[in-house]
């Protein structure tokens, strides 16, 4: 049974997280699959938006540290060096061209959590929580939690949330501004489909590029961020699809972008 499950509709992706006996912690070969699935879907035409989500009632419990665990003592060292995928995926999903909504559909703690950080857009469902986790296993944060969280809720509630470790539900991760929105369980796979498909609809090209000015953004003084900004709309004035945004505009109908 593959590690990850993947299905298209619609110019969307959804890459689900397929070991649910694990709550989805992520392994070797999950890791592997994961980061090769978000390299095809960002090169590839015919998607337009990336849905991550997991198998099951959890999202992702983070490293599965059974197998590092269950490694002799003394390559230890060794076996911690092969988890260097957590800095991988983050990049893969950061510098992806294509627009990763994480839609937590259970637990997500520790590099899970993480993960779901790293993403454009963040769903919940109703009963599901999230947690730091790493401090719970005496051990520091990884996959860019340090980076992400703090600029998301602020460095006062991150240092909270990291050095407590404690579990934070739906409706506080939503008031915090942790997730975008919070869905009733039974209605939050069609919710975050609905979402993801109206998204597909947009025009590819300036959702890339503003993907990248977005990510460029935290790192770029206000000169520099101004000059990216200018050269991104003039390829996006380039592009059919804003002639399309225009005569759609004009005819009172809706757009049909075609990401050329």
């Amino acid at each position: 049974m593959s590690e990850l499950l993947i299905d298209n509709a619609g110019g969307v992706r959804t890459l689900k997280l397929n070991r649910p006996e694990r709550l989805n912690a992520v392994n070797d070969a999950l890791a592997s699959q994961l980061i090769a699935a978000l390299h095809e879907a960002s090169a590839d035409d015919s998607v337009r938006v990336i849905v991550i989500t997991g198998e099951g009632r959890g999202f992702c419990s983070g490293l599965d540290l059974t197998t590092v665990a269950n490694r002799k003592v003394e390559t230890r060292h060794d076996a911690l060096d092969d988890m260097a995928w957590v800095g991988r995926l983050t990049m893969a999903i950061v510098g992806n061209d294509k627009p990763v909504i994480a839609a937590i559909n259970g637990v997500a703690a520790g590099a899970g959590f993480a993960m779901t950080l790293s993403c454009d857009l963040r769903f919940m469902a109703a009963s599901a929580r999230v947690t730091t986790g790493y401090i719970r296993r005496a051990l520091s944060p990884d996959a860019g939690l340090t980076y992400f969280l703090p600029r998301i809720v602020g460095q006062t509630k991150a240092n909270e949330l990291i050095f407590t470790g404690r579990d934070v539900s739906a409706e506080e991760a939503l008031r915090m501004g942790l997730v975008n929105d919070v869905f009733p369980d039974d209605a939050f796979a069609e919710r975050v489909a609905a979402f993801a498909a109206q998204l597909a609809e947009g025009p590819p090209i300036a959702i890339t590029l503003t993907k990248r000015l977005l990510a460029a953004s935290p790192e770029t003084d206000l000169l520099a961020q101004l000059r990216r900004e200018l050269s991104s709309i003039r390829q996006c004035f380039g592009t059919e699809d804003v002639r399309e945004g225009v005569m759609s505009m004009m005819e009172k109908r809706k757009p049909k972008f075609q990401g050329r």
